[in-house]
């Protein structure tokens, strides 16, 4: 199964230490974050990878060189001349993928999440897409509705709120966990540029079914300050 691993971010929340390192090549107690995500993936069958590139992308390509060495199947999508975002990074790779539900992975996230339930979750309701979800503290949550569908989204910190489509319920904030599950028809719906993905899932809403997965167990954890990337050293200690 294919996957794309998002790995192109700046990381500039890290501040001295993101201008001569990648976010996505960190040290985790002896692996990169990039490292962890091509391993995680590959245990769930997501076997056949593509990760883009763009802040220090030399220093990337090496990293991914050294996987291939390991026998991890990685290909690159580059996007030194623009940072795309995550919407257009994904447009730009889409010759990538064939006609089944891929994965797409947010390099900077660490979780157990069970990313098969995930993908039979995804299979079973049949929508565009599956957001893996949980509920934990943050600024920014995704607003579903009681079957778990994507309406909308709000930043508790600047009190920016969307809707998107026809609501009939209340809605629940939840927080992303980083992992997604898509459709490839979903490029049907997308164009070149720089957009995040989750400005395409507010525009899609209005006439497509996105589902959240809920899974609150196990840990998550993130990875965009250095208070974050000690905590995560820490953590895995144990």
């Amino acid at each position: 199964m294919k996957a794309m691993i998002m790995a192109a971010g700046k990381g500039t929340r890290l501040g001295k230490i993101s201008e001569s390192v990648p976010k996505a090549l960190l040290d985790i107690n002896g692996k990169s974050l990039l490292h962890l995500a091509v391993e995680n993936c590959t245990a769930f069958g997501f076997d056949d990878i593509i990760i883009n590139v763009h802040h220090l992308a030399d220093m990337v390509e090496e990293e991914v060189i050294k996987l291939r060495k390991e026998g991890f199947r990685i290909t690159i999508s580059d996007e030194r001349e623009m940072l795309l975002e995550t919407g257009g990074g994904l447009f730009k790779a889409k010759r990538f993928f064939g006609n089944d539900p891929f994965l797409l992975y947010n390099a900077d996230t660490l979780t157990d999440l069970d990313l098969t339930a995930l993908y039979q979750y995804h299979l079973k309701m049949n929508g565009l897409a599956t957001l893996a979800v949980r509920n934990r503290i943050g600024n920014r949550y995704f607003l579903v509705d009681n079957k778990g569908k994507l309406k909308g989204w709000c930043n508790k910190s600047t009190g920016e709120r969307i809707i998107s489509g026809e609501v009939t319920d209340s809605l629940a904030e939840i927080a992303f966990s980083g992992r997604h599950i898509i459709n490839p028809a979903i490029f049907n719906y997308m164009t070149e540029g720089v957009y995040t993905m989750t400005a395409l899932y507010l525009h899609l809403v209005k006439s497509h079914d996105i589902f959240t997965y809920l899974e609150d167990g196990g840990y998550w954890l993130t990875v965009g300050t250095t208070g974050d990337l000690e905590e995560a050293r820490k953590f895995f200690l144990v």
